[in-house]
């Protein structure tokens, strides 16, 4: 039984196998420019960001129906049970589907097929963060928050920022921030990817989040790591993400072990699984393997993910609960 876990930061849309977009594709008449599956993965080699979010956004052509958000959601936490995860807190992103003509209602109504089923289904309880695309304008932000307004307190609880990061600061969204705040929904930011440690301060300061998305960057200033572990404001790290859009070069050189010893409240997460190469499960495992962790910092990583999420106080109990009593097993001694 692997380690109980939740998932922090997850992009629904980056859940999408190759498998299942060409299974999506032949049933809604979308035609790929790709022979099959296996020219399709080879196309998962990213050298930035960027060429990542043009790949990603171009195979978001095949999700049209309430059905094909509801497959793609299910598929995702069946994974997500068979690697531990117990709670997963889910990312969206309506304007990549509202701008090619697919309805809200349909993303939202469709992903919450799957997800009020998943506890009974997977043993994972969920909730739905709607993220907002920060090269898109401020304007768009706040039309898509009003728009999502049927569903606040319900099937949204939270709202994100995410895509392209450089050359687009948090500070551009202080209003939709503002009315999530009023709204009182949770707030959090993607800051600290490939954007400078200022961009965290300015998540903090100008967005008033709760949780810093990525946040590998804040190493970089002393003063602000002081005010994140003062603060117990969590880090939604996602190892393999970080070498697959080169962040960093291998997995021996993440910096995890600096951000636990400055004390921080790092978490690790699939991010984009389909593209990066593994789940929540496959992380800790690659992690484990590249940076020699042992049980006890593993559990730390659990134990901090239940810590970071936005569960009830009950949940949270008895998820910390499982990993506490959690039995690793052994493992094969170096050369055997």
């Amino acid at each position: 039984m692997p380690l109980p876990k939740a998932e922090l930061h997850l992009h629904i849309e980056g859940t999408l196998e190759p498998e299942l977009a060409f299974a999506l594709a032949a049933r809604n008449g979308v035609t790929l420019p790709y022979a099959d599956t296996e020219e399709l993965r080879r196309a998962y080699a990213f050298s930035d960001l960027q060429s990542f979010l043009d790949l990603y956004y171009a195979l978001m052509a095949v999700l049209r129906t309430e059905e094909d958000f509801a497959e793609l959601a299910d598929a995702y936490l069946a994974r997500a049970a068979e690697q531990g995860v117990r709670h997963a807190e889910i990312f969206f992103d309506p304007q990549a589907h509202t701008a090619r003509g697919v309805p809200l209602s349909v993303v939202v109504d469709g992903l919450g097929r799957a997800l009020d089923r998943s506890e009974q289904r997977h043993g994972i309880s969920t909730r739905l963060i709607m993220c907002f695309l920060r090269d898109e304008s401020a304007e768009s932000a706040l039309e898509t928050f009003e728009a999502a307004r049927p569903w606040f307190g319900g099937r949204i609880t939270g709202i994100g920022l995410d895509s392209a990061e450089v050359g687009h600061p948090p500070a551009k969204f202080r209003e939709v921030y503002r009315r999530a705040a009023e709204a009182g929904l949770h707030r959090v930011a993607h800051a600290g990817e490939e954007g400078p440690a200022a961009y965290i301060t300015e998540a903090l300061d100008v967005l008033g989040v709760e949780r810093i998305d990525h946040g590998l960057r804040c190493l970089e200033d002393a003063a602000l790591v002081e005010r994140l572990v003062r603060e117990r404001i969590p880090l939604t790290l996602c190892p393999l993400s970080n070498i697959r859009l080169r962040c960093v070069d291998t997995l021996a050189d993440h910096p995890l072990p600096a951000i636990l010893a400055a004390g921080l409240l790092a978490t690790v997460n699939s991010d984009d699984p389909a593209y990066f190469g593994g789940y929540a499960g496959d992380n800790f495992d690659a992690l484990a393997e590249a940076l020699g962790l042992d049980d006890e910092t593993l559990r730390l990583l659990a134990a901090n993910s239940f810590h970071a999420s936005f569960l009830d106080e009950d949940r949270r109990a008895a998820l910390l609960a499982e990993v506490a009593a959690y039995e690793f097993a052994p493992r094969a001694a170096v050369g055997a």
